[in-house]
Order: structure tokens, then C-alpha cells, then sequence
């Protein structure tokens, strides 16, 4: 499993060819982007905080999670923070299985606990001013699938 938490930007094609190329006896790799998004347009800056340890050993919990839960033989969590514009890449997944069921069902648990439950604080900066970005009632829905 590979956890990065990372400031820097990532090339989400290298990523993905660089997992890919490691999943031996694998049928199927699946991948998913978030991207940043300006939903009203006015979108500056999305500040992202989190404590560093904290958030990796989170994250590494879930993904072990997600391999108790399908056979899946490996999985990539790459997450941003700091200061991110609209359109900028903001986190990965990949997984892989022998089968693409279970690949995708463990790529789905692990974006829908990023975006509910992991320790990720989110600050909006717009030309109103600046909020803290609140849970929505949707993503925490997603999670009760699981």
C-alpha cells in the first residue's frame, strides 16, 4: 500500500502508469481524481490542513481496511494539502485486484472515506472571504453503504 501525502502537484499519468507497472498477476487497475472545483466561480485559493503522522496513519488504516474488505493486492492513496486553485489535481486513488469488482468497490470505499472522514481540514477562499468547508449531508450518506 501506498500512502503519500504530499504539497507538491502530481502527474496523474505517471502515477498511474508507475502503480500500473507494479500489479503483477493483477486484472484490473482502477483509478479516480479529484480535482478542485469552483462551484460558484469565485473560488481564490482551497487551503488544505492536516497534522502530519496523524493523517498517514489514517489513511493507512482505511486502506488496510479496504483490503480486509476485497481482495484487492495493492492500493495508491495520494492526497494534497496546502494551497490549491480551481482545477488543480487534489487526490488520487488506485487499486488493483484480479477482478474489477472488487477493485472498483475498494476504490469507492476509499474516496468516500477521503472525502467524509479523513483528517483533512478545507478552507475556501472566495472575493466574499474565507469558510471553512462544512461536511455535507451526502458525503456521509455515501459512507453508510459500507
Amino acid at each position: 500500500m501506498d500512502i503519500r501525502v504530499q504539497q507538491e502537484p502530481f502527474d496523474l499519468g505517471a502515477e498511474a502508469n508507475a502503480f500500473a507497472a507494479r500489479q503483477a498477476g493483477m486484472g484490473a487497475v482502477v483509478t479516480f481524481t479529484g480535482i478542485v472545483r469552483d462551484l460558484e466561480g469565485d473560488l481564490d485559493t482551497m487551503e488544505i490542513e492536516h497534522y502530519p503522522g496523524m493523517t498517514e496513519k489514517a489513511l493507512a488504516e482505511i486502506a488496510d481496511e479496504a483490503a480486509r474488505r476485497w481482495r484487492i493486492g495493492d492500493a495508491l492513496i495520494l492526497h494534497r494539502y496546502g494551497r490549491l486553485k480551481a482545477d488543480d489535481l487534489i487526490m488520487m486513488v488506485a487499486t488493483a485486484s484480479r477482478h474489477r469488482a472488487d477493485a472498483f468497490q475498494a476504490a469507492e470505499f476509499l474516496m468516500d472515506y477521503l472525502k467524509s472522514r479523513a483528517p483533512f481540514w478545507k478552507k475556501e477562499v472566495t472575493d466574499a472571504g474565507e469558510g471553512w468547508v462544512a461536511a455535507r449531508d451526502e458525503d456521509e450518506d455515501a459512507l453508510g453503504r459500507w
